[in-house]
């Protein structure tokens, strides 16, 4: 490849694809973007059958900023001669699985994908371009887009102890544990521990564990708050009152909205309760599951199928161990700079956590020109609001990126108008948040 890009992705996960797919019609852009993997891949270690998307199927990769594109969950739909079953299966929320096979269905259909293409080092040379170290080759490209995604987080107390036995959530179908026969501890109240000990609860006699523990540091196990008015978190006219907000309130408000984006859906607490009801009662195994809520884990002692974890519970501040043979760490995510950018690392500005330090249209902020840009993605809600993660504002993000590339109004991004007043209203409001 010996023109320059005028825009170079590394990683195609949800973000980049979307990004992708509203670069398609434009052809007077040169994009190429790399991932490692063989192809498209959305959280295959968290497939399971029933799981569902707790975000609108209408969110996807393009219809917010382009529904007529040819990229469109309902062209997918009607694409693969489903749509009529669709509507009627009448489902409330759609099975991941089917969101997985549509991203995977565009990503089929983009020219600018490369997949088994390691990006491993990325710098700007003196020719004002980036230059990106792709396999064996040498990319330049005047702009870049990073969407590698966070990376699976280990608690200090089980660092080490990750194996056969051991395994985070992100891994659980990939690595698959042995749990047959065996007690089981699942540490996480979120999404994916929920999931993951109801298809442990679900499993037949044959393949099901022995006992099945389940630890949460939250009060209870919570559902999301997904109300139509904390939905509006999720909107664009929101994103831009939470960006006029200096650092530490923004830490404050986004600490105040963990259930908006981090509890279980209630379709999984139903199911989860009912079965639960179901060993209990009818198969009368009270002994089988064991709920936990409340409770710090603090220490790991053992390893290779026995494992002992104590806990420091919330709720009386007493210490209680817990025996299980395996283990598996529903404990989230973490950002993390890819290694490929530190050639880079110098000339980025980080906060003292070493996160991105982020400005509008998704640029982190860094001291070479203007006109040569580092769009990021899923890395800074600690600037941009509890929605950069999420699938919600995936379209119009990918927007905003298109538009500021192209240095023109390509997509539409004037969002909807909010039900919400965020900001203090009229001269005395502003003058105040300036003086803040």
């Amino acid at each position: 490849m010996t023109q320059s890009l005028d825009l170079a992705g590394i990683g195609i996960g949800p973000f980049n694809l979307s990004l992708a797919a509203l670069l398609d019609p434009q052809t007077e852009v040169s994009a190429r973007f790399f991932d490692r993997r063989a192809d498209f891949a959305w959280h295959p270690g968290m497939m399971l059958p029933n799981a569902t998307l707790q975000t609108s199927w209408l969110k996807d990769l393009v219809a917010a900023a382009d529904p007529t594109s040819r990229y469109s969950f309902l062209a997918y739909l009607v694409a693969t001669k489903r749509l009529y079953r669709f509507i009627s299966a009448e489902f409330d929320a759609i099975l991941r699985r089917e969101f997985a096979d549509y991203m995977g269905w565009v990503a089929g259909q983009l020219e600018s994908l490369r997949f088994e293409q390691t990006v491993s080092a990325v710098d700007f040379g003196p020719d004002g371009l980036f230059h990106l170290t792709v396999n064996d080759t040498t990319v330049t490209a005047r702009n870049l887009s990073l969407a590698t995604g966070p990376v699976p987080a280990t608690p200090a107390w089980a660092e080490g102890a990750l194996g056969p036995n051991c395994v985070h959530s992100s891994r659980f179908l990939l690595d698959a544990p042995k749990v047959a026969g065996r007690r089981v501890i699942v540490v996480g109240g979120g999404q994916s521990g929920a999931e993951i000990v109801l298809d442990l609860l679900n499993r037949s006699d044959a393949a099901a564990p022995a006992a099945v523990t389940w630890i949460s540091r939250r009060p209870t196990f919570a559902p999301i708050d997904e109300a139509p008015f904390t939905n509006e978190y999720f909107m664009p006219g929101y994103l831009e009152a939470f960006l006029a907000q200096p650092p530490q309130r923004k830490e404050r408000i986004l600490a105040s909205q963990k259930l908006a984006s981090d509890g279980i859906s209630h379709a999984t607490l139903r199911a989860l309760y009912q079965r639960l009801y179901e060993i209990t009662y009818l198969d009368r195994r009270r002994d089988f599951a064991a709920l936990l809520p409340y409770r710090d884990a603090i220490a790991l002692d053992g390893g290779s199928g026995a494992y002992r974890l104590t806990l420091r519970n919330g709720f009386d501040g007493g210490i209680e161990t817990i025996d299980g043979a395996v283990l598996i760490l529903a404990t989230g995510y973490r950002i993390a700079l890819p290694a490929c950018l530190d050639p880079l690392r110098p000339r980025l500005s980080l906060d003292d956590d070493r996160r991105f330090v982020m400005g509008r249209d998704y640029c982190v902020t860094w001291d070479g020109p203007d006109d040569r840009r580092i769009f990021a993605q899923n890395v800074g809600r600690q600037t941009l609001g509890i929605a950069d993660p999420q699938l919600s504002l995936m379209a119009w993000r990918s927007a905003r990126i298109v538009n500021a590339l192209m240095g023109r109004t390509v997509y539409a991004v004037d969002g909807d108008v909010s039900l919400l007043r965020w900001e203090t209203a009229g001269d005395a409001g502003r003058d105040l948040k300036l003086a803040i």
